[in-house]
């Protein structure tokens, strides 16, 4: 397989996604702006978008995957119907354990609505019923994203991976029609909407992944529920794979509650929005590898390749800290015209353009650390190791909340993003450590010769950066136009720079760009 082709058709999709994203938060900020009203919608979509993580994009593909792979690849089963055998299995157990859950969740609304948000900071209880609705309102987003992450694990296996990543687009766009269409002039009404819509959004995307395997010819029998031993394992390894992919999802649920019940209203949704422009790049880079990794890792595995595994391993690391050092330095440094691009108009002031910023740097810093962490974890997926990450997920959770009490009153809106990075680093130095103590990888001279360069090239474009934002501030509070002008020139200036300092310092060379080609032919 091709790393850079399958990460670039999953990145392409998913940066559809993003961009989606980004119209749809602009929208919110314009219409709801950062006040209760936004708080409390983004407390309810906290859960979902948390179960959405650890299960869809984490624990589910992580156990699900290579299980389903091994039984692929049997040479004395029956290959493709083995792994369905297998399937309807799993979702013969899963499906009524959802259903339960989510019965459980619509009637204990109100405790779980105040575990996310500490009672939120001084509010009426007529304010957090209204919390408690919107979060009832969401809930079943949760069973139909699981479903979908069945049908998607069974398609990237399949090498289909561009399906399961355009699934979000169908998100997006439910989320954008709400608000364009059922907007109101109280807030209130406009992030109802926005809940509601939510769940909507969850019946379309299972929709697409049924239709999508149909055509792929996957079709999945509804079955008697059985724990059979192959189910009794894959659940044996769902619930540790949760809490290791999903430690920075877990990190900010922490931050979340933390901050709607110590901080002033609005300071919810400035963490929310700072963190919506950082999961940008971990969206097209982490999420693509992760993807990508994980069944090519578990494949190379399986047929003994253990030098290939590392090999791909490395590479990945390479691709992600190629993609990942320039975004973070450009969030950091570049923070306030970008805020104030995207969300500084409507019910968003320049208070709230500049506190999100502020957050947005304390966030970025962990960047690279969240895409190691997608990176690292398949070597350990991969040999059907689930325990190793949640322990280590656990110790990150623990500096999480240390560093969340120790920094949320004095840096406020910054404290938590702040301590996010700071676990995110601490787990994926954890995760490194012990891959290579195992033997399982080693960093070649490659890697460790172009991550010096890389590290210098995206310095080196930050420099620019941070000399030429003023140049677009002026331009960030104009039209739209005027707006993606500004935000364009700012962009395309900076890969520029960067490419250009790659190549000087031979970060990245024109040759490894016409082998890649040569390769994506020859595939």
């Amino acid at each position: 397989m091709n790393l850079l082709k399958a990460t670039g058709s999953i990145g392409g999709l998913t940066l559809l996604s993003r961009i989606l994203g980004l119209v749809r938060d602009s929208l919110f900020a314009r219409f709801v702006g950062a006040a209760f009203a936004s708080d409390a919608f983004l407390v309810a979509f906290r859960l979902p978008n948390m179960f959405r993580a650890l299960f869809a994009e984490g624990a589910f593909a992580s156990a699900f995957i290579p299980m389903f792979n091994k039984k692929v690849a049997d040479p004395e089963g029956q290959g493709l119907r083995d792994g369905l055998d297998f399937a309807e299995a799993a979702l013969a157990v899963l499906l009524p354990m959802l259903l339960f859950m989510t019965v459980v969740l619509e009637v204990f609304a109100w405790p779980v609505t105040l575990l996310l948000s500490g009672k939120f900071n001084g509010v009426s209880a007529d304010q957090f019923a209204y919390a408690v609705e919107l979060s009832r309102w969401t809930i079943p987003y949760l069973m139909l994203i699981s479903i979908v992450s069945l049908f998607g694990g069974i398609l990237n296996s399949l090498g289909k991976f561009w399906v399961n990543a355009a699934a979000p687009i169908l998100l997006n766009l439910t989320l954008i029609v709400a608000l364009l269409g059922f907007h109101s002039d109280d807030p209130l009404v406009t992030a109802r909407n926005q809940a509601i819509a939510v769940s909507v959004s969850g019946a379309l995307q299972l929709l697409w992944l049924a239709w999508a395997c149909r055509r792929n010819g996957v079709r999945l029998r509804l079955r008697r529920p059985r724990l059979s031993p192959e189910v009794k394992q894959l659940l044996k390894l769902i619930l540790p794979a949760a809490a290791g992919a999903g430690a920075v999802q877990i990190n900010l649920v922490i931050s979340t509650a933390l901050a709607a019940s110590l901080l002033d209203h609005g300071s919810v949704t400035y963490i929310y929005m700072a963190d919506r422009l950082n999961q940008l790049p971990l969206g097209l880079i982490g999420i693509g590898l992760g993807t990508v990794l994980l069944p090519t890792i578990s494949r190379q595995l399986g047929g003994g390749e253990e030098a290939a595994a590392m090999e791909t391993q490395n590479r990945g690391m390479e691709l992600a800290l190629l993609l990942t050092l320039p975004a973070t330095v450009a969030l950091v440094l570049c923070g306030e015209p970008i805020a104030a691009a995207l969300f500084g108009y409507g019910k968003f002031d320049a208070n709230d353009t500049h506190f999100t910023a502020q957050a947005l740097a304390a966030f970025s810093i962990g960047l690279p650390s969240y895409i190691l962490v997608k990176v690292l974890t398949p070597g350990y997926y991969a040999r059907q190791d689930t325990k190793t990450p949640v322990r280590y997920a656990t110790i990150s959770m623990v500096v999480n909340l240390v560093g969340n009490l120790a920094l949320i009153v004095p840096l406020r809106h910054m404290g938590p993003p702040l301590a996010t990075a700071i676990a995110s680093t601490v787990n994926v130095w954890l995760l490194y450590h012990t891959l290579v103590k195992r033997g399982h990888f080693a960093a070649d001279a490659r890697l460790k010769r172009r991550t010096l360069r890389l590290a210098l090239a995206a310095l080196a474009m930050g420099a620019v950066l941070w000399a030429g934002q003023g140049l677009v501030m002026p331009y960030v509070h104009g039209t739209w136009t005027i707006r993606i002008a500004a935000m364009a020139s700012l962009v395309t200036s900076g890969v520029v720079v960067y490419g250009l300092a790659a190549v000087l310092t031979g970060a990245f060379r024109v040759g490894d760009l016409k082998l890649l080609l040569r390769r994506r032919r020859s595939n």
